[in-house]
C-alpha cells in the first residue's frame, strides 16, 4: 500500500485529523485527541492500535506485522504498508484502530463530535 493511501484512508474516518507532533517524518492521526495510527514517511510503515489477543494472532499471520515500534508493544502493531499484509487487511486493522480509540473516548466528548 502506498503512503498516500494509507493516508486518505485515515483522513476518510469522521472527526480525523492530521498532525506532525513527533517531527516532520511521522504524520500521527487522531480523533477526540488520541493517536489512532503513525506513518513513517521514512519507510513505508504504520502503526495501528490493536485489541492484545488479536495484535498477538496478526503478529503471527503476517511477517509484514511485528509489535508498535516506539509503543505499547500489547497495545499497538507495526505494519510494513508494503510487505505480505494485503491492503483489504491494512484497511481492515486501520478500522479496528480507529474504532478502538473512539470507544474509549468519553461519551460527552463524542457527543459533542456528533456521533
Amino acid at each position: 500500500m502506498h503512503l498516500d493511501t494509507f493516508r486518505d484512508l485515515c483522513l476518510a474516518l469522521p472527526h480525523a485529523t492530521e498532525g506532525q507532533p513527533f517531527g516532520p517524518d511521522v504524520l500521527v492521526f487522531k480523533v477526540g485527541g488520541k493517536m489512532f495510527a503513525l506513518l513513517s514517511l521514512d519507510v513505508p510503515a504504520a502503526s495501528m492500535k490493536a485489541d492484545p489477543e488479536r495484535a498477538v494472532e496478526q503478529r503471527e499471520r503476517y511477517a509484514g506485522v511485528a509489535p508498535g515500534y516506539h509503543l505499547n508493544k500489547r497495545h499497538w502493531n507495526t505494519v510494513d504498508l508494503q510487505g505480505d499484509v494485503p491492503a483489504t487487511v491494512i484497511e481492515a486493522l486501520l478500522g479496528d484502530s480507529y474504532r478502538l480509540v473512539w470507544a474509549g473516548l468519553s461519551r460527552r466528548l463524542r457527543e459533542s463530535l456528533g456521533d
